[in-house]
């Protein structure tokens, strides 16, 4: 039997400012997806949240990219907007860029990560949310996870590993794709993937059996809009353990605290803080950026969880790091490289700039 997972997030609304999600919009979005599991659309569901982002985690039998799996979760996120705005929350469906459903929610605003998979005898998942930053801060920790030996020794001394992993990655302002095997094509892939404002991993596949491993969400909100909207707070669904990485290689590439882009007006880069989901509260300058971890057993398709995998002390050091790395980013205020590069400004107010002071702009002298 195959089951689809399906986790569908969207920033409708923040409690107070940008750094936490009011508790009754998750009641509302837990009660949405309750209907839908008596109605037998579901066969199991988890409502969470990452900072301001309601989290939508679903599993079902209808595939990917299933018109009435989106629908729900479209109409669960309007309902919520509809709710944030009467609570006066902050950007109320600032990530919801339009008026009425197409059919798939993506382009739409909304995070997508899904996979349909035949569960294994046992089905350990590990579900990644982010709060302020975009789809490429998972680059580094897929690339640690299934291709470096020094994060993952499944790769030496398993014999299902030994083979390695695919990478399907998408050039986010091109809307094209291309895959690397890894190890062989290690160094072409880090040129891509190593410029994660560009280039993010979409999928992840085992070579041995050919069986997804890994999925993340890749939209990017402001080039969907044209426009600065909002953070894309990035989702990812990995599995673990037989011919994936242990649940402990999953987790271990979050033990220091990687740059990624975002944090305050998705302007700026930030240390990424591994923490639990009561901790994802981002309020210090809109940040630092957090994710949290969720860890699932799939028993046809029942979600038997979550575990809040970052609630452990041993990430307490990665948290001062994260923390002691924030003071000195911030410390160079508007300067690069807290600040974002001008090519990444381009939806923020560097038009607005240019166009008010082009005019003062002379030739230099030959």
């Amino acid at each position: 039997m195959k089951i689809t997972l399906s986790v569908i997030k969207a920033d409708i609304g923040g409690y107070v400012g940008h750094s936490e999600s009011h508790p009754d919009i998750l009641n509302l979005a837990r009660d949405s997806l309750q209907k839908a599991k008596d109605s037998g659309l579901l066969v199991d569901f988890h409502v969470t949240k990452c900072g301001d982002d309601a989290q939508l985690i679903m599993t079902h039998k209808r595939g990917i990219d299933n018109k009435e799996i989106h629908k729900l979760a479209w109409d669960t996120f309007i309902s919520g907007t509809e709710l944030a705005k009467k609570l006066k929350l902050y950007g109320a469906g600032q990530d919801l860029l339009s008026d009425a459903f197409s059919g798939n929610v993506k382009g739409m605003g909304p995070g997508v990560a899904e996979m349909e998979i035949e569960e294994r005898i046992s089905e350990p998942i590990i579900i990644f949310m982010a709060d302020k930053t975009s789809s490429g801060a998972w680059n580094m920790p897929l690339y640690k996870m299934f291709a470096d030996p020094f994060n993952t020794i499944g790769l030496v001394i398993a014999p299902n590993m030994h083979k390695g992993f695919s990478f399907e990655a998408h050039d986010v302002k091109e809307h094209t794709k291309v895959t690397f095997n890894t190890p062989e094509d290690i160094y072409d892939l880090l040129v891509f993937i190593g410029a994660p404002s560009r280039y993010a991993v979409k999928a992840v596949y085992s070579r041995d059996t050919g069986d997804i491993a890994a999925v993340s969400s890749t939209q990017r909100l402001s080039l969907i809009a044209g426009r600065y909207v909002g953070k894309d707070d990035p989702v990812c669904v990995v599995r673990a353990q037989g011919a994936f990485p242990a649940v402990g290689e999953v987790l271990e590439p979050f033990t220091k605290p990687t740059l990624v882009e975002g944090w305050m007006r998705g302007s700026h880069h930030g240390p990424l803080m591994p923490v639990s989901v009561e901790d994802s509260t981002p309020s210090r300058f809109d940040g630092p950026p957090r994710v949290i971890a969720l860890g699932f057993q799939l028993a046809q398709g029942t979600l038997i969880g979550p575990r809040d995998m970052f609630a452990d002390k041993s990430f307490d050091e990665t948290r001062r790091q994260a923390n002691l790395a924030a003071d000195y980013m911030r410390s160079h205020g508007p300067f690069e490289p807290h600040r974002l590069p001008l090519e990444e400004m381009e939806y923020t107010t560097m038009p607005q700039v240019m166009e008010r002071v082009k005019g003062r702009f002379q030739p230099l002298e030959e």
